[in-house]
């Protein structure tokens, strides 16, 4: 295969710092996500008083929803915001979905009000998620020229890390604070890590990260 000057000069280039700020704001989302998930069947059957079957059955569904949002997603993003308003509006439809569930885990055990709560916030959670996800992979790509495909895979290999590591983290401190201290507080540090992702994307997007 022959390589042209112009892409030695891409193989010579390091990545953007594009990356990095989607690598952050990944970071954080599914510290968010995953810190929910820790705790949340155990929230429903100690707190909500669910029987595990029940409690298993919302699970399910709400991990197999947050699958199906990005079709929906994606298609808005094309046809009308675009990945950046996409990215932004997910984050904080999710960031409202966890503070809702905060509230929810405040309520008295048991409380007949909770299950509205579980719902309001589980909606917000599985449309925030169809908005956000399928946007900022896209984005990783869109930071290199098409012929750039040995950066893009580089590229992406440092974005899953950043899912990773995220993923990594969230049980141990969401489910720390879910389990031994109070549910309301695992879910209220999912949204502050939720936040802390919006502000990540929103006060660095327009310098380094590209749209489309």
């Amino acid at each position: 295969m022959n390589i042209t000057p112009a892409d030695q000069a891409i193989a010579q280039k390091g990545h953007p710092k594009g990356l990095y700020v989607l690598f952050a704001t990944e970071f954080w989302e599914r510290f968010s996500y995953y810190g929910m998930r820790a705790i949340f069947v155990l929230f429903m059957t100690n707190k909500l008083l669910f029987d595990k079957a029940y409690a298993s059955n919302i699970y399910g569904s709400y991990t197999g929803l947050v699958y199906l949002t990005p079709l929906i997603g994606g298609y808005v993003a094309d046809r009308y915001w675009g990945n950046r308003k996409s990215i932004f509006v997910g984050g904080l439809l999710m960031a409202l979905g966890q503070f809702i569930l905060f509230g929810c885990a405040s309520l008295p055990k048991g409380a007949g009000s909770a299950p509205l709560f579980l719902w309001t916030g589980l909606a917000f959670l599985i449309f925030g998620n169809g908005f956000f996800k399928p946007n900022i992979s896209t984005m990783v790509g869109q930071l290199y020229p098409e012929n750039d495909n040995s950066r893009k895979v580089s590229a992406y290999t440092i974005f899953y890390m950043g899912i990773n590591a995220g993923a990594f983290v969230a049980p141990l401190i969401c489910g720390y604070l879910g389990e031994n201290i109070d549910f309301k507080w695992g879910f209220f540090s999912a949204g502050v890590g939720m936040l802390i992702s919006l502000i990540i994307f929103y006060f660095t997007k327009n310098k380094y990260v590209v749209s489309h």
